[in-house]
């Protein structure tokens, strides 16, 4: 049965509803660590058998026998007689006569190929596991005049011709209900005045998203990830940031991020979508807040990124010739943390007004400017920023300048680090960049106004 999420929540013909926000509301004196950010739920899933799931390798592994066992004779077209289909075409249409289970399907079809899939026909098959009503399809090829699906069991379908797929926008639309959707399972899509829409095929710039990214072996939740993929899907730099849900959609805080209009035109942007357990997953040392205990699982989200992510995004689209790590807050301070672990794999750690203050909120862990510290100089770029302002002192003596209390957006810690890491070798404006932004505050919309700047510096490299 389908079910909705902020990604594929039905979408009004006049405008897109805004996605619930998960919010993190405690906060210290001392420090800014995103309390802004979203929690998101990995969608579309399944649970049990049935599911399809990354490998570290780039290719997909089904859960289910038949998932596993559908493309074995999946060339020719044994209905018909006629020309040789792909995989993913052979696999829906057991799906659609019911042979194979229609979620794991999708699944499968979404990790690999991706929705519509190319018929041998010539056309475009459409599907949807939307749910109760009387689905239709409906887009530029038809003058946006909704099309009936057929439904076979959970499964929604259609095949179309579609003249001109490239730019191609569509939806699917149930009538009495009045929901128009994106597509659940779609690869391509970007965003207008009436919120996702998905794209047949796409030569421009635009977005794509790959479903539930995880490895089980490292017990983190699984992830979407959004791909802002340039024009002819070439380029030479990626760049790979966290808290994904916040980088393209205009409806997230403050605007979000808006790299759909500032990233450079040879950049591939992997957006990685936090979970409910962004705390632990972007810190790299255990704190406490209010005397809770949290965080610490960063070395784990780094493996994540770099052995899981990095990897299935290179089979899809690619090597580069520059590759870095961008996010801001606590995604910033995971941002250095992945470069720290990686220092060969990466020429550019960017941090927006990072948390590097982490491990001496309320403990004495050690800090991401003592791990620099101690590292020494490497050959990565660093860039980081805050806004802010505030008298910086350490009160509690523990190497931090964290305790001002009237400091903000991390100033302080970014202002001491940027001086940490000048003592080891880095030379301002040539590999090491600074910038302060005076009483800017912590939310994306200053975020969306300076990324630019670090962008532009990336793609320099």
């Amino acid at each position: 049965m389908f079910r909705s999420s902020p990604w594929s929540s039905p979408v009004s013909p006049t405008r897109a509803p805004r996605p619930t926000a998960r919010r993190w509301r405690r906060r210290t004196r001392r420090t800014s660590f995103g309390e802004s950010f979203t929690g998101t739920e990995p969608t579309p899933t399944t649970g049990g058998t049935g599911e399809a799931t990354a490998t570290t390798d780039g290719e997909t592994s089904a859960a289910t026998t038949d998932a596993e066992t559908s493309t074995t004779d999946s060339t020719t077209d044994s209905t018909t007689g006629g020309p040789e289909l792909s995989e993913d075409e052979a696999l829906l249409r057991r799906a659609i006569a019911g042979e194979v289970d229609a979620e794991a399907a999708m699944r499968t079809i979404a990790d690999r190929g991706g929705f519509p899939v190319e018929a041998a026909s010539g056309g475009y098959l459409f599907a949807c596991l939307c749910g109760q009503g009387a689905w239709t399809l409906a887009g530029d090829h038809n003058a946006w005049a909704p099309a009936p699906m057929s439904q076979a069991g959970s499964l929604w379908w259609i095949e179309e011709e579609i003249a001109a797929p490239d730019g191609s926008l569509y939806k699917f639309h149930e009538p009495d209900s009045m929901q128009w959707i994106a597509d659940p399972y779609g690869r391509r899509h970007g965003y207008d005045d009436f919120g996702v829409y998905s794209l047949v095929r796409a030569s421009a710039a635009h977005l794509e998203r790959w479903y539930a990214i995880e490895d089980a072996g490292l017990g983190l939740l699984p992830r979407d990830l959004e791909v802002l993929v340039p024009q002819g899907g070439e380029f030479t730099h990626a760049l790979y940031v966290h808290d994904g849900q916040n980088l393209f959609d205009p409806t997230a805080f403050f605007g979000g991020w808006q790299l759909t209009t500032s990233a450079p035109p040879d950049m591939l942007i992997v957006g990685i979508t936090n979970t409910p357990a962004r705390m632990d997953e972007y810190t790299q040392v255990p704190d406490e807040l209010d005397g809770q205990p949290i965080g610490g699982d960063g070395a784990l989200y780094a493996e994540l990124v770099d052995a899981v992510i990095r990897p299935r995004m290179e089979a899809a689209y690619g090597s580069a010739e520059a590759v870095g790590t961008m996010g801001s807050s606590l995604g910033g301070l995971i941002s250095l943390a992945i470069a720290d672990l990686y220092p060969d794999r990466y020429d550019m750690a960017i941090s927006l007004s990072g948390t590097v203050g982490w491990g001496s909120l309320e403990l004495h862990n050690e800090t991401i400017l003592e791990t620099y510290e101690a590292a020494g100089k490497r050959d990565f770029t660093i860039y980081i920023d805050s806004g802010g302002e505030g008298s910086c002192v350490d009160a509690d003596q523990d190497g931090i300048e964290d305790d001002a209390p009237d400091s903000f957006d991390n100033y302080c810690e970014n202002a001491q680090f940027s001086a940490i890491l000048q003592s080891i070798g880095y030379t301002p404006e040539v590999d090491l960049f600074y910038v302060h932004a005076p009483g800017a505050m912590h939310n994306e919309a200053e975020w969306a106004a300076r990324v630019g700047v670090p962008m532009q510096i990336f793609a320099g490299l």
